[in-house]
């Protein structure tokens, strides 16, 4: 770090050192603004009175750049070394959490995008939409899933160093995620997400005989599909609910873990496919 700031002082330095030699100003001037470069403009209308303005805005724009640069690098550096402090196993404790937090941020998003394609006409173009969107999101819960376990996993192997430590919002996630209600949840979604794809599929190889020549076969098995996907609809609003209520309570009591759960855009019901 600071290697911008020292290179670009140097350089302020020198210029002012050339530019004493050059209008006979005592040399000392240098030296100022090698150790306080804000003093920079001083000098230069001290050297160049009102001649001096374009050098004082070509220092102000390059320091701003420079200072700018600096607290970007020292951002980048805190963030990455914010737990340096700490005994390697709360580092990747910590590490994990952040990467449960970040996967579960991008499932909520995924999840409330998908309420939206759902709410389309149905129309070919969108159902292909739809169905390739589905598959990015099955890859997301699947991540998702990694995350919990790997956590759920790390807390169980270095169980005896949180309970030294009275680490107990750990514990509580992964008493969360391991609970039956948000299994049977999460369950409930691949399910859901199942039968709306075998029923998105069929409807997008068999559109026009389903909408156009009314096949009575192909309604037939349309119906089938959609009886279906109403069915795991209606199946994951109830485990939605029991999810949300087992997260609410859970919450009242350890606050702490909030950043670790899902959002509330999943307590929405999803809506029939039409």
């Amino acid at each position: 770090m600071y290697y911008i700031y020292f290179s670009y002082v140097a350089i302020i330095s020198s210029l002012m050192l050339y530019e004493c030699y050059h209008k006979n100003q005592p040399k000392w001037w240098s030296l100022i603004v090698l150790f306080a470069p804000v003093t920079t403009p001083y000098f230069i209308f001290k050297s160049r009175k009102k001649s001096g303005v374009i050098l004082f805005m070509v220092f102000l724009l390059t320091f701003s750049a420079v200072a700018g640069a600096e607290f970007f690098l020292y951002s980048n550096y805190m963030e990455k070394n914010k737990y340096s402090h700490l005994p390697p196993v709360t580092q990747q404790m910590l590490h994990l959490c952040e990467e449960l937090k970040t996967s579960t941020i991008t499932l909520d998003n995924a999840l409330g995008e998908l309420e939206n394609l759902s709410k389309v006409e149905s129309r070919i173009n969108e159902i292909r939409t739809t169905i390739e969107f589905i598959d990015q999101l099955r890859l997301i819960m699947i991540e998702n899933q990694d995350d919990i376990n790997r956590l759920a996993a790390y807390v169980s192997d270095y169980e005896s160093f949180f309970n030294r430590k009275e680490f107990e919002w750990v514990f509580n996630i992964q008493k969360f995620y391991t609970n039956r209600t948000v299994i049977q949840h999460y369950k409930s979604l691949q399910k859901y997400l199942d039968n709306f794809v075998d029923l998105l599929k069929y409807t997008h190889i068999n559109f026009y005989n389903i909408t156009e020549y009314k096949s009575s076969q192909h309604l037939k098995n349309y119906d089938q599909y959609y009886l279906r996907y109403r069915r795991a609809v209606d199946s994951h609003n109830r485990f939605n609910v029991k999810r949300m209520n087992f997260q609410n309570s859970i919450l009242k009591k350890y606050p702490e873990i909030k950043p670790y759960l899902p959002g509330e855009r999943q307590t929405d019901t999803f809506r029939l496919w039409e």
